[in-house]
């Protein structure tokens, strides 16, 4: 296969090309950033495009953005996502894009290089590939969003208040409510996430990670 390799781990890059090069396949271009990636898959025309998620300039989802791009100018492509984040939004779209020829695999989770190999060989035949954490935290996160898709615009904004760390008294002052009317769309909004009363979690701390999540 010809592989374009994304990644800014300068050692890890180094490694990724021995290693591919070692078993017959050609790196025909190791760079560091997503921009670097997109003029690298349209100068070669790679088979497979191995890219990191977190890279230069933001240092946050490059790699994940710069794939989807890549894929709807060429669906062709195969790409292995190839991190030790999960970022659930852009990770859905690039399987809604087309899951054909994907893969997306946790680096502290790939423990055998012939797997890591044969992962790769079954995306470039236009298979899909998925560390089963990536599948759980993509489902988790599409049900976060259905269930927040049930609050009402009224709860949302107490639910975005929350997650500025406002008091229930600071909600009621800004959104111009009585304390009791704030605590009847707190507790309205505990009920649509699924989050019963415990002694072991804090519903509040809860219900924002779902919104944030989300």
């Amino acid at each position: 296969m010809r592989i374009v390799i994304a990644e800014d781990a300068v050692m890890l890059r180094d490694g990724l090309c021995l290693l591919l090069t070692s078993r017959g396949h050609e790196v025909v271009a190791a760079v560091g950033d997503g921009e670097a990636l997109r003029a690298a898959v349209q100068e070669h025309r790679p088979d497979l495009a191995v890219i990191d998620v977190r890279m230069p300039p933001s240092h946050t989802d490059e790699g994940l953005r710069a794939a989807i791009e890549i894929r709807r100018t060429r669906p062709e492509l195969g790409v292995l996502v190839f991190s030790q984040y999960i970022e659930t939004h852009y990770a859905a779209r690039l399987l809604a894009d087309g899951a054909h020829g994907v893969g997306y695999l946790l680096k502290e989770r790939v423990a055998d290089v012939r797997d890591f190999l044969t992962a790769l060989e079954r995306i470039a035949a236009g298979e899909t590939v998925l560390d089963p954490q990536v599948v759980t935290q993509i489902m988790g996160a599409g049900r976060r969003a259905e269930a927040l898709e049930e609050l009402t615009p009224r709860e949302r904004e107490v639910l975005e208040l929350m997650a500025q760390g406002r008091s229930n008294s600071a909600i009621a002052e800004a959104l111009f409510l009585s304390y009791g009317s704030v605590e009847k769309h707190v507790t309205q909004i505990f009920t649509k996430l699924g989050l019963p009363p415990s002694d072991n979690d804090h519903r509040r701390v809860l219900a924002v990670l779902h919104y944030l999540q989300a």
